[in-house]
C-alpha cells in the first residue's frame, strides 16, 4: 500500500493552521502535520525548510514547498481543483505564485488568525 501525500506546515502559526483546515476540506487524500511532530528526517524534509514554508512530500517522495506544495496539493484532487493546480504550476503563473506566497508568508502574522508566535523571527519560534 502506498502511502499518503504528507502536508507539513507551521503548527504555531494559526494562520497556517487554518489554512490546512481549509485544505484538509479538499477532494484529496493527505495526511496534515505540524513540523514541530513531523519526523522530518524520515521525510526527507530539512527542518530549516519546513520552517520556512509549507511542504507537501509526494508518494514518490518528492518534496514540493510552498506555492509549488499548494500546486501539487490540488494536482492530487479530483474535479476542477486537479486543472486549479496544473494551472498554478505553469511557469508564468507559477512564478507570480511564488512572488504572492512569499508576501504571504513573510507577514502571516499581519492577517486573520495570526498568534504571537508568527510575529517572532524563526528561530525564536516554539520549537526551535
Amino acid at each position: 500500500m502506498r502511502e499518503l501525500p504528507v502536508l507539513i506546515y507551521d503548527g504555531d502559526c494559526g494562520f497556517c493552521t487554518r489554512s490546512v483546515r481549509l485544505a484538509d476540506r479538499l477532494p484529496v487524500r493527505v495526511r496534515s502535520v505540524p513540523w514541530q511532530e513531523a519526523e522530518l528526517e524520515r521525510l526527507g524534509v530539512p527542518e530549516q525548510r519546513a520552517r520556512r514554508e509549507v511542504v507537501l512530500v509526494d508518494e514518490s517522495r518528492r518534496l514540493h514547498g510552498g506555492a509549488a506544495a499548494v500546486a501539487a496539493l490540488l494536482r492530487h484532487c479530483r474535479g476542477p481543483w486537479r486543472f486549479a493546480g496544473r494551472v498554478l504550476a505553469a511557469p508564468v503563473v507559477r512564478t507570480l505564485a511564488e512572488g504572492v506566497y512569499r508576501l504571504v508568508a513573510d507577514n502571516r502574522h499581519r492577517l486573520p488568525g495570526e498568534t504571537p508566535a508568527c510575529q517572532l523571527p524563526p528561530e525564536r519560534r516554539p520549537g526551535s
